[in-house]
């Protein structure tokens, strides 16, 4: 399998661990009922891209690469100290348009250094794009 296949598809599924890892965290502290749902809504999106990344990562004879412990500690870490001083569902909401930006701009950048890789892998990249950006405009109800 071509690398650019590999790295696109490692992409989505470590953007889809970062959420199904972050997202129970946060949605222990989300007092709105509205936002809650659109977080578990949010949950089983990112679940759904793992499950596909994994598939055709293993379609292609390649194995997923996990998040590094680091990287997981880090994020935890970040997001304690976020939410230590402010608890709010509009800073949560916040926090999570954050990261979704982060994931929106590499995705762009990821889709532009592999142009060649296979269709199918192309649209699961910008499949998640568009869920990121729909996600964005949903939680901009709750700043």
């Amino acid at each position: 399998m071509m690398n650019g296949n590999a790295e696109l598809l490692n992409f989505i599924y470590q953007n889809s661990q970062m959420g199904t890892e972050t997202v129970p965290r946060l949605l222990e502290l989300v007092k709105n009922e509205k936002m809650r749902a659109h977080l578990q809504n949010q949950l089983k999106g990112y679940e759904d891209f793992q499950k596909k990344a994994r598939s055709l990562l293993q379609k292609h004879g390649c194995e997923e690469k996990e998040l590094s412990g680091m990287e997981k500690m880090k994020t935890y870490l970040m997001m304690n100290v976020q939410t230590m001083m402010d608890k709010s569902d509009s800073h949560i909401a916040q926090m999570m348009i954050q990261g979704s930006t982060m994931g929106i701009t590499d995705a762009v950048k990821k889709l532009h250094d592999y142009s060649d890789a296979e269709k199918e892998i192309q649209t699961l990249m910008k499949d998640l794009q568009e869920f990121e950006e729909k996600s964005i405009e949903k939680l901009k109800e709750f700043l």
